[in-house]
């Protein structure tokens, strides 16, 4: 049987960049220097002018960078945020640890973003914010999701834990709202070896709070201004990524060369194929297909030795934790449709043509049946 093909295959990306990345582990275990310090400031530095925000406060995780994103506009108990319901459990999950309660929208059928024409019905006086989350390396439609929150007075919080490097009409996510949050999960387009998280804004008054957030609520060393928490981004993985962050870009058009041929191999295949629209820079974190066999088709790819995966099955409104807000199905039925049909192939920025053709053969073997 043909070698597998992984999902995500971190071990090709460390073959090229293995010198820079052990050189920065080395200088940080030299140092001894584990906890902030100038791994992490050098860290953000670069990654704020990466995306051109003014503002970038490393923390430790994604999740974390929405829950301090949150706490920094003053969201809180008795308070609403509209968001979508097809996404990663996290982005409703810091919602609630600070305290507020999610309300969700629906989702466009093709690019699997928040429907912008839902936010008006989803809207009441409790609601303080709106979480759009740009998934699957996509961006949301910032443009009108920013009218609207300036018409009725909300912060937008983006989720651009998929999006390093997307963009939306010329300009980077993680700066189209009022205040950003990335996640460097290993999986992402750039992910540390671990768990690692930013918070982007142009807004310093937002950003130095999630700066005294992550650390205690501290304002000097023995001296807290309020209740914080332990969310830093530690210095091993802010080395990593600032190895890795130069290679981000060729990674990028590595990914978006093989989005393109995905496409063309199936253009002729009866499976649902991703959609870019003309505001955006698509950077294909995740390149999903649909099929209404998908479950099949899922596990005739893991016969084949191809790691296929889904995002995500479930939406949120449909989780076990929500049981008790009165969703069921029939709720949002955009989301309840992709969730029931999406499928994620192998893409990442060192996959190979071959690979890819195998990828498609099976695909099309399937659907010839």
């Amino acid at each position: 049987m043909s070698e597998a093909i992984p999902l995500v295959d971190l071990r090709a990306q460390y073959a090229v960049i293995r010198e820079e990345v052990t050189a920065a582990m080395q200088r940080v275990l030299d140092s001894a220097g584990f906890i902030m310090g100038p791994e992490v400031s050098n860290f953000e530095a670069a990654f704020a002018r990466y995306i051109g925000a003014r503002e970038a406060v490393g923390v430790a995780s994604g999740t974390a960078a929405l829950h301090l994103a949150l706490l920094a506009c003053g969201v809180g108990p008795g308070d609403e945020v509209i968001t979508t319901t097809f996404t990663f459990y996290a982005t409703a999950e810091a919602i609630a640890q600070a305290g507020a309660t999610p309300v969700f929208v629906d989702i466009r059928p093709d690019t699997y973003n928040m429907d912008v024409t839902q936010l008006a019905a989803a809207l009441t006086p409790r609601t303080r914010a709106i979480i759009p989350v740009h998934l699957y390396g996509q961006a949301a439609e910032m443009a009108a999701i920013g009218e609207f929150a300036r018409q009725h007075g909300l912060w937008v919080i983006e989720d651009a834990a998929q999006a390093h490097a997307a963009e939306h009409r010329g300009q980077r996510c993680g700066t189209l709202g009022d205040i950003a949050c990335f996640s460097f999960f290993p999986s992402k387009n750039l992910g540390c070896y671990g768990d690692g998280g930013m918070v982007t804004s142009n807004n310093p008054e937002l950003a130095a709070r999630v700066r005294r957030l992550r650390d205690h609520g501290r304002i000097a060393k023995y001296e807290h201004a309020e209740m914080g928490w332990a969310y830093r981004l530690d210095a091993l993985q802010a080395a990593v990524l600032d190895a890795k962050l130069p290679h981000l870009d060729a990674w990028i058009v590595a990914r978006r060369r093989a989005a393109r041929y995905y496409t063309e191999l199936l253009a002729d295949v009866p499976v649902g194929l991703p959609v870019e629209l003309p505001d955006n820079r698509h950077v294909y974190h995740l390149y999903v297909v649909r099929s209404q066999a998908r479950d099949a088709l899922v596990e005739h790819l893991h016969r084949a030795g191809i790691g296929a995966s889904i995002h995500y099955p479930l939406p949120l409104h449909l989780q076990p934790v929500y049981r008790d807000r009165g969703w069921g199905p029939g709720s949002f039925p955009a989301a309840e449709a992709a969730a029931a049909e999406v499928l994620s192939l192998p893409l990442y920025a060192e996959i190979t043509p071959a690979q890819q053709e195998r990828v498609a053969a099976a695909i099309r073997q399937f659907s010839s049946g």
